[in-house]
C-alpha cells in the first residue's frame, strides 16, 4: 500500500497538468467508448487500450454483468449505462471477458457461495444463460468458454435496454464484444459470425 500511496502523492508531479489536455478534460468528457469489464485487479481497461484520460468511460464489476434491465431497485449498472448514452452519447459499447476469472470459475465449478451472499446473489444474474458452457469438466484454468458465453449474454442484456435499442435501431450504436488473455495479452474479438478471433495488428 506504500508505494500506492507514494505514487498518488506524487502523481501531479509526475504529470503535466499545465498542458491542454488537461485542461480541456476539466472543461468535460466525451469518451468515445464505454467499456464494460470485471472488476479483476489484472484487468485495466486504459493499459490494454492504450486509452488516454477521458476516451473511456468505465463499467467495471464481478463478472462484467449487465443486469437485465428492469430490474427491481437502483443499480449502478443501469445507471452507468444510461448516462453513457443519454448524456455522453457514446456510439460504441465494449463487453470485455477474460481469462482466469473468479466470478467465472466460481460459476463452473458450482462453488458453494453461502458464504458470499452478495458474491452469489449477483452470479444468479449470469448463472442461468451459462449452462451450455458448465457441462463437463474442463482442466484449462483460462475459462475461455464460459467467459466467451458470458460475454454474448452480456451484450443480449445490453439490447433490452431502451436507450441502447433505440440507438442500435437507428445505426448510432456499435456493440463489441472483447476476450481477454490475462496471460497473454492477446485480445479475441468477437465477430458477425458469432466467434471469437485474434486480429493482427
Amino acid at each position: 500500500m506504500k508505494a500506492l500511496l507514494d505514487r498518488a502523492r506524487s502523481f501531479q508531479r509526475r504529470v503535466d497538468f499545465e498542458s491542454g489536455e488537461y485542461r480541456r478534460l476539466a472543461e468535460g468528457q466525451y469518451p468515445e467508448a464505454l467499456f464494460i469489464t470485471c472488476s479483476d485487479s489484472r484487468v485495466i481497461p486504459a493499459l490494454i487500450t492504450g486509452a488516454r484520460p477521458g476516451e473511456i468511460f468505465e463499467l467495471r464489476n464481478a463478472g462484467n454483468i449487465v443486469p437485465p434491465h428492469g430490474g427491481k431497485g437502483a443499480s449502478g449498472e443501469a445507471a452507468t449505462i444510461e448516462y453513457a448514452l443519454e448524456v455522453l452519447g457514446v456510439q460504441d459499447i465494449v463487453v470485455c471477458g477474460h481469462s482466469h476469472c473468479g466470478a467465472m470459475g466460481a460459476i463452473k465449478s458450482g462453488d458453494d457461495l453461502s458464504a458470499l451472499p452478495g458474491v452469489d446473489a449477483w452470479l444468479q444474474l449470469a448463472r442461468p444463460r451459462l449452462a451450455p458452457a458448465l457441462d463437463g469438466v474442463t482442466e484449462d484454468p483460462r475459462l475461455p468458454d464460459v467467459a466467451k458465453l458470458n460475454v454474448v449474454n452480456q451484450l443480449a442484456a445490453l439490447r433490452s435496454y431502451p436507450a441502447a435499442r433505440r440507438r442500435l435501431d437507428r445505426g448510432r450504436l456499435r456493440l463489441h464484444g472483447w476476450y481477454y488473455e490475462v496471460d497473454t495479452g492477446r485480445v479475441h474479438e468477437l465477430d458477425e459470425d458469432g466467434l471469437f478471433r485474434v486480429h493482427a495488428a
